[in-house]
């Protein structure tokens, strides 16, 4: 008998979890993708509001529309959470040129980096000096760099199979080129999008000035990797063409906006909360359908999922929309400072936040112990093709609930798309794929689950099968 108790308990030590929890888990992905919501929801997000800056008028009625749909489907609790951010608007529409020596004109598309100030009203026209990285801009030093237009065009690079990894491999440039130009008496900055496909569309993306005073700040703007290989071959040609461009953004003062929060009231442990997540607001340019409605509304799926599948939560869960991520983190640093004042336990918290693609699994910000939990619920996930559990990052609003003893993580979609529609025009309602979509909001919900019922107390510290 004690023998095989023994062996009984060896074997609750190495698999958490139980016949019924594959049953749930079915049951989850069986709903979302015949009985879903999300698609539905994106599409009004989408279509009827459209892209969402920080500060604007679509920025304020997605939170109107969030506060709407989380009330409608009988939450135990939803509210606003005030929140200042920025207000930066585009203006008219920008246009650029670059003019041979000869006098020849050739258009090329540009737009401005979330940020950046505005040219002057006849815009800036000036020689171009191309280089790839901040250590070629220091060698060219301020003789070859003050009164000049500087071309940062450094690629994404393409043999990296994560596409997350290889935009954090260039995106400094983007970030801060404005800064480090401005030191060598630059007059403007060009930055090659953050694309590893070649098109006609511009990215935009945030830019910083650091603590440049107004009067040394340069306008940033991004041409399309098109338009930057064709510049980089006339440049060979004629070193001293010149680039013309002309912007019209503005920086105005902080406005009140809102997080979006709703929660289902855990039945056992109230006080202890897990949050699922994505941002409300994106760039202008496109409606953002991956970055980030997909997140949004697979986030509300997951709350709706519960209800519709008649699970009662152990823990509170609660959906988080945070505003202003883009260009901010306003929204992700407010939610964590209340959370931090009112003691609240955050278990564990999820965000997608990398587009509506097929989901491949997840990254976890966790301790080793933690880790090791989790990865024996991967056997619950094979079927739905679902593989990639490893430790690393989690999502920038998630980012700061991190603790030493909680889970923070983010749902890893299959990325090698994502980035021909990031911060672009073409980051649209037709780019998503309902059925990918789904199987999103489903494999978060199935996360969800796995973490509510089971905690985050690693497998030597106590047994939680409850089936």
């Amino acid at each position: 008998m004690r023998l095989l108790l023994f062996v009984v308990a060896l074997l609750c030590s190495t698999t958490i979890y139980s016949q019924n929890d594959e049953a749930v888990l079915k049951n989850i992905y069986k709903t979302s993708l015949t009985n879903g919501k999300s698609y539905e929801w994106l599409d009004y997000l989408s279509n009827q509001i459209g892209g969402r800056l920080s500060g604007s008028v679509n920025a304020e009625l997605a939170v109107e529309w969030g506060e709407k749909e989380l009330k409608e489907l009988g939450l135990d609790k939803v509210w606003l959470q005030p929140v200042m951010v920025p207000k930066w608007i585009r203006g008219a529409k920008e246009y650029a040129y670059v003019k041979s020596s000869s006098g020849k004109t050739t258009s090329v598309n540009i737009c401005a980096l979330g940020g950046s100030v505005a040219t002057n009203p006849l815009g800036v026209e000036s020689e171009v000096v191309e280089v790839h990285n901040f250590k070629e801009l220091e060698q060219l030093g301020r003789d070859k760099v003050e009164g000049k237009i500087v071309f940062f065009n450094r690629p994404m690079q393409a043999d990296l199979i994560q596409t997350f990894q290889a935009y954090g491999g260039c995106v400094n440039q983007r970030y801060k080129g404005a800064v480090e130009a401005a030191k060598y008496g630059a007059v403007g900055v060009i930055v090659r999008s953050m694309n590893l496909r070649l098109d006609d569309l511009p990215h935009t993306g945030s830019m910083t000035y650091d603590d440049l005073p107004n009067s040394k700040r340069i306008p940033s703007a991004a041409i399309s990797t098109n338009d930057a290989e064709l510049l980089s071959s006339m440049l060979k040609l004629d070193n001293t063409l010149k680039f013309y461009f002309k912007q019209n953004c503005q920086q105005l003062p902080d406005v009140k906006s809102y997080n979006v929060i709703g929660e289902i009231t855990g039945s056992e442990f109230p006080n202890e909360y897990i949050i699922v997540g994505g941002h409300l607001d994106s760039w202008d340019l496109g409606d953002g359908s991956h970055d980030d409605g997909a997140g949004i509304v697979q986030s509300m799926e997951v709350l709706r999922l519960f209800k519709e599948t008649g699970i009662t939560p152990r823990r509170s869960i609660r959906v988080v929309m945070f505003m202003n991520e883009e260009n901010g983190l306003r929204g992700a640093t407010k939610y964590a400072e209340v959370a931090k004042q009112k003691g609240e336990n955050h278990i564990f918290s999820l965000e997608s936040d990398a587009g509506g693609f097929t989901p491949r699994g997840f990254s976890f910000d966790c301790s080793d112990a933690v880790f090791s939990k989790i990865e024996n619920w991967k056997p619950l996930f094979k079927p739905y093709l679902i593989h990639y559990f490893e430790q690393g990052g989690s999502g920038a609003d998630v980012g700061p609930l991190k603790t030493k003893t909680n889970v923070v993580a983010g749902l890893r979609p299959d990325s090698q798309r994502y980035f021909d529609h990031h911060h672009a025009a073409n980051d649209t309602f037709d780019a998503v794929n309902k059925r990918e979509l789904e199987l999103g909001a489903a494999t978060m919900t199935s996360l969800v689950y796995l973490f509510d019922k089971y905690g985050i107390a690693p497998i030597s510290h106590k047994n939680e099968l409850k089936d």
